[in-house]
């Protein structure tokens, strides 16, 4: 079958690597893709929101399969556009209805699901322009640090976490008032902090049936011991040494089942992935965010370590029937280290040419924010090349890793070097 990939980042060019290694894929198509993409899939340069070229696309090409990488089109309704399409509505689309997709564009409404289905999460409350003054007196009955998270999408940066309670009624000013994450702000959550040690879980559903993927943690702050601005992602380790079996199984029965089950009861068509942004406070799990798709960079470690055909799995979310189908777990454990652009996640520069990536050995090279100059690879985004190594433990991991990410090289190339420095050995 033909297939289309829909995005330009790691996690896209980590689909791709794994759907080109399946006998069911004839053709792979990613659009816009990267340099990374180019090298086993056609890149098609288009919009990831832009459904009319998409459409003709997927005609001109006779694809079959379009998995969705970034949560905008599907926010915007690309699985709505093709269903309702005579001409596309055959065509199985990896990822969830506008509806569904609303558990991410929207952090009120994720709040009030949670709530609706008993999901356990963080005490909450939302708040507009017009009650701006009531939001400052809700953070006054809170304890810090407080939490604003901006309800829209805001590409992984509405979320602020802040000491100083003048410091948060200055910032809820700026979202709201000032606009300082644009549309996204119009609505600010507002929530009490959870202390604990967080975790992805990552679900892939059908709508009624679901596979539950390897867990993994993310490391957002682009500085070492997590200080600084919140990035897009700085690398991942799967699986999460404290995830044991009784904490996955309370996440299963008290989050998994009951997420899935809501969904269902919702009437809600959602067949793609369910990406839970949980933390662990005592020995609990509570939900932080639900995502509507698979994490970048955490894709770039979780799909590598799954070994059953990933094409094969998405024909069974297809047909509802992933009930039908047993996950393979690769058991050893692995390490993404993400490389930025000097100055991301705020103002950087690109078209910085890299360099040595044919030189990793014993590890993954996923491009992230590249393009091909002539014959050159450039850095072409914040995050531009991610590694991802394998062992047994992920401090063993790590270290393939870096000894690989010291092969690469770009102007002002920078990375965190204390990943994993919160877990225990």
């Amino acid at each position: 079958m033909n297939i289309l990939i829909l995005g330009s980042g790691g996690r896209e060019h980590t689909f791709a690597y794994k759907i080109a290694q399946s006998d069911l894929c004839s053709k792979l198509f990613v659009a816009p893709g990267n340099a990374g993409t180019a090298t086993i899939a056609t890149n098609i340069a288009l919009s990831v929101n832009d459904f009319e070229a998409i459409k003709a696309l997927v005609i001109k090409e006779s694809i079959t399969m379009v998995v969705v990488g970034p949560e905008d089109p599907l926010v915007n309704g690309i699985a709505n556009f093709f269903a309702d399409d005579a001409q596309l509505s055959h065509i199985t689309v990896i990822g969830p209805s506008k509806r569904g997709a609303l558990l991410e564009g929207s952090k009120e409404r994720a709040k009030e699901f949670m709530s609706m289905h008993h999901i356990p999460t963080a005490a909450y409350q939302s708040f507009t322009v017009e009650s701006v003054e009531a939001g400052k007196l809700f953070l006054e009955t809170l304890k810090a640090p407080y939490v604003l998270k901006a309800d829209g999408l805001a590409a992984g940066k509405g979320v602020l976490i802040l000491q100083d309670i003048q410091e948060a009624k200055t910032e809820l000013d700026n979202m709201l008032t000032n606009k300082k994450f644009g549309a996204a702000s119009e609505k600010v959550v507002i929530e009490e902090f959870l202390d604990g040690i967080e975790l992805s879980v990552f679900v892939l559903t059908d709508g009624k049936n679901y596979v539950t993927l390897p867990t993994a943690k993310d490391y957002k702050r682009i500085g070492e011991g997590d200080t600084g601005l919140n990035t897009g992602g700085m690398g991942a380790i799967s699986p999460v040494p404290f995830a044991d079996d009784e904490f996955m199984t309370k996440i299963e029965e008290q989050i998994i089942k009951p997420t899935v089950n809501g969904l269902a009861k919702e009437n809600i068509d959602y067949k793609g992935f369910i990406f839970i942004g949980l933390i662990k406070v005592g020995d609990e799990p509570k939900v932080i965010e639900y995502n509507v798709r698979m994490g970048d960079p955490e894709t770039e470690a979780v799909l590598p370590r799954v070994k059953t055909d990933i094409v094969k799995l998405f024909q069974h979310v297809g047909d509802q029937t992933l009930d039908k189908i047993d996950l393979e777990i690769d058991s050893r454990s692995a390490a993404t280290i993400m490389t930025v652009s000097g100055g991301y996640p705020e103002a950087y520069e690109k078209g910085k040419e890299i360099t040595g990536i044919d030189n990793v050995s014993d590890a993954i090279v996923f491009h992230a924010g590249t393009k091909l100059d002539g014959d050159k690879v450039v850095t072409n985004g914040g995050r531009v090349i991610a590694v991802t190594s394998f062992d047994d433990n992920f401090r063993e991991a790590l270290k393939k890793s870096y000894q690989n990410i010291e092969k690469l090289h770009f102007d002002k190339m920078y990375y965190r070097k204390d990943l994993g420095f919160d877990l225990a050995p």
